[in-house]
């Protein structure tokens, strides 16, 4: 099992969502208005006056084969809409329970 940690502008939650069902990947968790910048040239998203913007965040686990089908369509909406910001991290996940 993977664990998929996705974070995305507010404005790319449907599109994020219906990449989800699309590809069948029903359980996650998500965050809404969460705040943080780019690693390398991204505006911050505070939810200030200065910067309004604002990220949500999904977390999601799911088999080893599923994560390069998830990844290539994030990596597809990101191309399409590269200054809203859209990074996935991927790490190695234990079912405890």
């Amino acid at each position: 099992m993977k664990t998929v940690f996705i974070t995305y502008n507010q404005a790319l939650t449907e599109k994020i969502e219906h990449i989800l069902d699309k590809l069948a990947i029903r359980g996650y968790t998500r965050w809404p208005q969460v705040q943080g910048r780019g690693t390398n040239d991204g505006e911050p998203h505070q939810g200030t006056h200065t910067w309004p913007a604002m990220n949500e965040a999904i977390i999601t686990v799911v088999e080893e084969d599923r994560v390069a089908g998830l990844l290539e369509h994030l990596n597809h909406l990101n191309d399409k809409a590269e200054m809203q910001g859209l990074r996935a991290f991927v790490w190695d996940a234990e079912i405890g329970v």
